[in-house]
């Protein structure tokens, strides 16, 4: 998420911390936010103002009683210009500070000046973490609206083994994201696919494609960022799942398919980016096949469309399907989007520079059931996600449909035999 315009307030608290708070700092400067940084007396013995200034490109307040600091920042100015404040590390002491309403240093000060969202990524000692009153204090916290990211659990500055390590910076703009995005799919339930599947051969060879599970994995992230509560089903993947989703993990295209049926009737969105394998081996061998002189013949069966057998019975459902095409795009996306009763399709040509697999870029077209032919020129995955969950957005509130909710007395529905799809 691109964050030119947004001043985003980070505020270092007295931890070890500290260090890793440098880096959220550079990466919201370098996503294009302001970032003014604010230093509490116990973070100045971790780290210093300069490395800060220099990060964020704007000076670092730290004093609420310097006039000279007070005539360049002012903490009442500082308090109005914040888009989001975040506090990485928040200690155990400024939970409990914020908590009760106590203002004795100027991050303190401005918080409570502020009406801006509030992101806090707790680290401190596993037993600090664990206290009840830290714990109570954070429950007040939440309940007034903060948003919450981490702690992790691993080893310690301390010695220490258990959760208390501040969550990876990513993680932390990630949740600035969030607390920042316009939350339009609030109450929206959004089941994606994601990445390849693996049919296997025998134990150590399969048929597979060479999906990454990037556009799946920046569908999911955006939908998460608009509010949306969001089901990320992924075949076998490198990639760290975002933060705040659940992630389902499948092998195969009938395991994919089994968990996007029982994901499908709760869901208020369905959108298939995932690359499944059209195609299995008839069987699969126990055993690691041997090297043969003469060659080797595969017998193969279809798999079931996972994204047809889901159109066939979508319901009020959105349904958004991917096609990854080497040729004729527009033709063979009209024909899929008829045939598989979607409501909208993003095609895109595999073999274009900046557009295959693997790539953090795409060009897709987008053609809906109502006569839109979009073509997007090469664009970041997660600014396609954007564009295709603007759609989403605003067929979803035209229709005034947003979200199905069960009936109090009616029967869940009735789960169809396992169908599978292609989704890319």
């Amino acid at each position: 998420m691109r964050l030119e315009g947004r001043t985003v307030v980070v505020g270092l608290t007295g931890g070890i911390a500290c260090y890793k708070a440098c880096e959220v700092v550079r990466l919201l400067a370098a996503a294009g936010a302001r970032v003014p940084v604010i230093m509490s007396a116990g973070a100045q013995q971790f780290v210093t103002p300069l490395t800060l200034q220099t990060l964020s490109g704007q000076p670092v307040a730290t004093d609420t009683f310097s006039l000279t600091q007070e005539s360049e920042i002012g903490h009442i100015r500082l308090a109005d210009q914040a888009g989001a404040i975040v506090i990485a590390p928040a200690t155990a002491n400024v939970l409990g500070k914020l908590a009760n309403g106590i203002a004795d240093d100027l991050l303190t000060t401005v918080l409570l000046a502020t009406r801006a969202p509030l992101v806090l990524a707790p680290a401190m000692n596993v037993h600090m973490w664990e206290h009840a009153a830290v714990q109570e204090n954070l429950a007040r916290l939440i309940g007034r609206g903060a948003r919450v990211v981490g702690p992790a659990s691993g080893a310690l500055a301390c010695g220490y083994e258990g959760t208390g390590r501040l969550a990876e910076p990513a993680d932390i703009v990630e949740e600035v994201c969030c607390a920042l995005a316009a939350r339009d799919l609030a109450g929206e339930r959004v089941l994606v696919s994601a990445g390849p599947t693996r049919e296997p051969i025998d134990p150590v060879r399969y048929l597979s494609n060479h999906s990454s599970g990037k556009m799946g994995c920046a569908v999911a992230r955006v939908a998460r960022r608009r509010g949306a509560e969001v089901t990320l089903v992924i075949g076998p993947t490198a990639l760290a799942p975002p933060p705040g989703v659940r992630v389902v993990p499948v092998g195969t295209a009938r395991e994919m398919a089994t968990v996007v049926e029982e994901a499908f009737p709760s869901a208020t969105v369905v959108i298939m980016t995932a690359a499944v394998a059209d195609y299995r081996p008839r069987e699969p061998l126990a055993r690691k096949l041997k090297k043969d002189a003469a060659g080797l013949t595969l017998e193969l069966e279809r798999n079931p469309d996972i994204l047809a057998g889901l159109g066939a019975r979508k319901g009020r459902r959105l349904l958004v399907g991917f096609a990854a095409e080497t040729g004729d795009v527009a033709a063979e996306a009209r024909r899929k989007l008829a045939a598989k009763h979607l409501d909208l399709i993003v095609a895109n040509d595999v073999t274009a520079p900046g557009a295959g697999f693997g790539t953090d870029t795409n060009a897709v077209r987008l053609l809906d059931t109502s006569g839109l032919d979009e073509a997007l020129p090469v664009l970041d995955k997660e600014e396609v996600a954007v564009r295709v969950l603007d759609w989403v957005a605003a067929h979803r509130h035209r229709a005034g449909t947003a979200t199905l909710r069960p009936v109090p007395g009616r029967a869940a529905p009735r789960r169809s035999p396992p169908s599978s799809g292609r989704g890319a």
